[in-house]
């Protein structure tokens, strides 16, 4: 058996969950998440409590019997308390700032880079280096960051660039370190 396949999701206090066949609606203070999951998982409703079954022993249920759980668990998670991706911008000159809903970036380009946050993420900038990414869809506030550590990701000499807080980048020795006598 799953060991998290297997646990009841509890369903907080003020969220609203609704099971049409194999589409999960959730609703909650921080927004509305629907989804759709394999037809062949057996997801209930009962005592406050969101359980989910599995059809069979097979290889491929047992596989889905997890990952069914904890995506919905994500969803819970997310009309609750939101998730966060916080994201640090290094180098000299490098900074961010907010305009409107988008994001602009001054990462070493010769051109501001404007980035276009979509509907459902918020972005916060608690400094002109430290960004924030807000939101209740766990796979949204990723992708969201991921493309905006991909505007300038960080380089192995200096270590410049847009990392996620508490990254480590390895550094490479440059040329001049290397050396070599002749």
């Amino acid at each position: 058996m799953s060991r998290v396949g297997k646990l009841p999701v509890v369903i907080p206090d003020g969220v609203e969950v609704r099971v049409d066949g194999s589409t999960v609606s959730v609703k909650g203070p921080r927004g509305d998440l629907e989804q759709r999951f394999d037809p062949d998982m057996l997801i209930e409703v009962a005592d406050g409590q969101l359980v989910v079954r599995r059809p069979t022993d097979q290889a491929r249920h047992r596989a889905l019997h997890g990952l069914t759980r904890s995506l919905i668990a994500n969803m819970i998670q997310g009309v609750t308390e939101g998730f966060r991706r916080s994201l640090e911008i290094q180098g000299v000159g490098y900074r961010g700032e907010k305009r409107g809903r988008n994001l602009v970036l001054n990462v070493g380009f010769s051109h501001p880079v404007e980035f276009a946050v979509p509907e459902g993420i918020e972005i916060e900038l608690e400094s002109p280096t430290l960004v924030h990414v807000n939101g209740a869809d766990k796979q949204a506030v990723g992708e969201v960051a991921a493309e905006i550590r991909q505007v300038r990701p960080p380089e192995p000499y200096k270590g410049k660039g847009i990392r996620y807080v508490g990254e480590q980048v390895r550094r490479k020795a440059g040329k001049a370190a290397v050396g070599g006598a002749l």
